[in-house]
């Protein structure tokens, strides 16, 4: 049994997000890890062939950014990386998400006790999601709760949207020219949560990260407009509670560098009607109503 991860990342050091910790927390586990680097220019390529790790494969890209629209360049940088891989397994993980180094022998023990199980294609992860800073979570229904981030290799899968999740396909032509949906995996529930750093930089970093990031989904007018409206600041958030765990061992220097503040404000807090109104009972119920599901549990 051979394990394979892959990311994607360009200009990493920019965009602020833990590339490095992201790649090396999942390390452990591969026998090899493709990286797919976009074309930089901050040092991110240099920085990851300093880890002098002979499982590092570096593939180098220039992102069409034609393919800017709804987040279609994510994909293809993410099939490319699945087309590289030769493992039977995959692992992915994006550039702002980081494994704890507990949760590595559990996650081995489930790909190795499910190998010869056909009936599971792959594996979801649960999400801890942090915001504004290294000491709060965000904990409401619009975040997603698990995704696929574990499967099998040669079965079809391509990046699902904009690669956030997977699918499986009849053949990568279908897929291409989007003459069929997809099948969803198969997959089984491992107890070892991603550490989703997306919501932690300091204010101007914050803001500079989410007009950057909003090129890829929106237009240039649209980005204007959000900006304008604050919907990019810390406040512009519905609800958050603070983090009482241990962060992985790779992220803690950042956490005890982190040389802001910030303090969640409920007065400030800024929600959907539809989410003011069901999210309560959601919390007395334990349940997620018309939660958006890109995968199929089996037991």
């Amino acid at each position: 049994m051979k394990i394979s991860g892959f990311s994607f990342v360009r200009n990493g050091f920019d965009y602020g997000v833990p590339f490095l910790e992201s790649l090396q927390s999942i390390l452990p586990v591969c026998d090899e890890f493709i990286m797919v680097v976009g074309n930089s220019n901050d040092g991110t390529r240099e920085a990851i062939e300093a880890l002098q790790s002979n499982k590092i494969k570096i593939i180098d890209t220039v992102w069409d950014m034609n393919l800017k629209k709804g987040g279609k360049i994510f994909a293809q940088q993410t099939n490319i990386g699945i087309d590289a891989a030769s493992g039977n397994w995959c692992f992915h993980i994006q550039a702002d998400e980081v494994i704890h180094e507990n949760d590595l022998p559990k996650i081995k023990q489930a790909i190795e006790q499910n190998d010869d199980n056909k009936n599971v294609d792959g594996f979801i992860l649960p999400f801890l999601h942090f915001w504004g800073g290294y000491n709060y979570i965000r904990n409401t229904r619009r975040i997603h709760k698990h995704e696929v981030r574990i499967f099998r290799n040669g079965i079809g899968v391509r990046s699902y949207r904009d690669s956030q999740g997977f699918r499986k396909f009849s053949s990568i032509n279908n897929y291409n020219n989007g003459k069929e949906p997809g099948e969803k995996l198969h997959v089984k529930k491992i107890d070892a949560p991603i550490f989703h750093y997306n919501g932690i930089r300091p204010p101007a970093a914050f803001r500079k990260k989410a007009e950057q990031m909003g090129f890829f989904y929106k237009t240039e007018e649209q980005v204007a407009q959000e900006l304008d409206a604050k919907k990019y600041d810390w406040d512009n958030v519905d609800r958050v509670e603070p983090f009482t765990g241990k962060h992985p061992a790779l992220m803690q220097p950042k956490a005890d560098a982190q040389d802001w503040t910030y303090i969640y404000n409920p007065a400030k807090a800024v929600w959907k009607t539809k989410d003011r109104i069901m999210q309560p009972i959601e919390d007395i119920l334990g349940f997620k109503f018309g939660e958006y599901r890109n995968y199929k549990l089996v037991k």
